[in-house]
């Protein structure tokens, strides 16, 4: 498809609109009715538990996904009174806000940090109605 064949229609941005909105209030109602399910399987299969209802044809199935990680602080902490900073990591990482002063400083000129620099773009579209 080339962007000569390309056409916007009043009928096309009237359409993506009311669909946005469909979709806002879909959602809204998608999440009230999850959190009406989250509070029933609390009740049944009990907090942080799955749960199966068989109700009608339907059946509502809670599944739990279970993560966890070490605080980074107090581990740190911990790991350096224990003296195993074997199992510290040190990440080296370039901290924009002191390069960007260094930059407007003089103390380094931006040409020369240049092939390092990362840019992206995100594009978004929005519809309003008039």
């Amino acid at each position: 498809m080339s962007v000569d064949n390309l056409l916007i229609t009043e009928e096309m941005l009237a359409r993506f609109y009311d669909l946005n909105k469909m979709k806002k209030e879909i959602e809204a109602e998608m999440s009230q009715l999850k959190s009406n399910f989250h509070a029933c399987m609390d009740k049944f299969a009990g907090a942080n538990e799955k749960g199966e209802i068989t109700e009608g044809g339907f059946t509502l199935l809670r599944q739990i996904r279970k993560s966890e990680k070490f605080s980074e602080k107090d581990t740190v902490e911990r790991l350096e009174e224990l003296r195993l900073d074997d199992l510290i990591n040190v990440v080296k990482k370039p901290d924009d806000g002191k390069i960007n002063a260094a930059i407007e400083l003089g103390l380094l000129e931006g040409k020369e940090l240049e092939d390092c620099r990362i840019t992206r773009y995100t594009a978004a579209i929005a519809v309003k109605k008039r």
